[in-house]
């Protein structure tokens, strides 16, 4: 009976753990849907202030302002959202590669961002930007400011397309913060963050 006994299972024993691959791979799909979520977010304002903009309610300034306080906002999720990328990366051991890929796709959300607050503010006031020749269609228009939100995040800025108010000032020093907080701060030492949120948990 003792040997019987002794042979049962102990429901003190706890479940083996998942390996932090499959910890990362399991959060992967949720990762991915939020960041879809997010893009449909995006477009969603920028739909609602072009319609805004159709409909003549507020004039030019009221969308410039419209704009900027999103990208402001929008500003301080994008610093929160990557901040909380390299704790998951810390939590989950995420390999290096598969951070560089979360961090590529969130880029690419920024750029876009940026690049439709870009096309309301000239579409909503044109003279924004200096280097839209006159008469150009939306599309051409937008595809211009993709260009110029590359670039601006990028760190080249050729020069060929400047901004001219003040709220095209504003909204493009707002992307070349991000961008620096991004590309300089996070990416460029990431083993060291990495290393100094594990070490604190220690």
């Amino acid at each position: 009976m003792s040997r019987l006994h002794d042979a049962r299972p102990s429901r003190d024993v706890a479940p083996p753990r998942a390996s932090p691959i499959a910890r990362a791979a399991r959060s992967q799909p949720r990762q991915a849907l939020r960041q879809l979520l997010e893009l449909a977010a995006i477009g969603a304002l920028a739909a609602a202030v072009h319609w805004l903009w159709t409909t003549r309610v507020p004039d030019a300034t009221g969308i410039c302002l419209l704009v900027v306080a999103i990208a402001l906002a929008k500003t301080v999720y994008f610093l929160v959202e990557n901040l909380q990328h390299i704790l998951l990366a810390t939590a989950h051991e995420i390999p290096y590669h598969r951070f560089l890929g979360l961090m590529g796709v969130n880029m690419a959300q920024i750029t876009l961002s940026f690049a439709l607050d870009f096309w309301l503010l000239e579409m909503a006031d044109p003279g924004s930007f200096s280097g839209f020749a006159a008469g150009l269609a939306e599309g051409r228009v937008f595809f211009d400011c993709c260009y110029y939100s590359v670039l601006n995040f990028s760190f080249f800025g050729f020069g060929e397309i400047m901004p001219q108010t003040m709220p095209a000032k504003i909204v493009t020093l707002l992307e070349v913060v991000l961008a620096f907080f991004t590309v300089i701060f996070l990416l460029s030492d990431f083993i060291s963050l990495k290393n100094s949120l594990r070490g604190g948990r220690d």
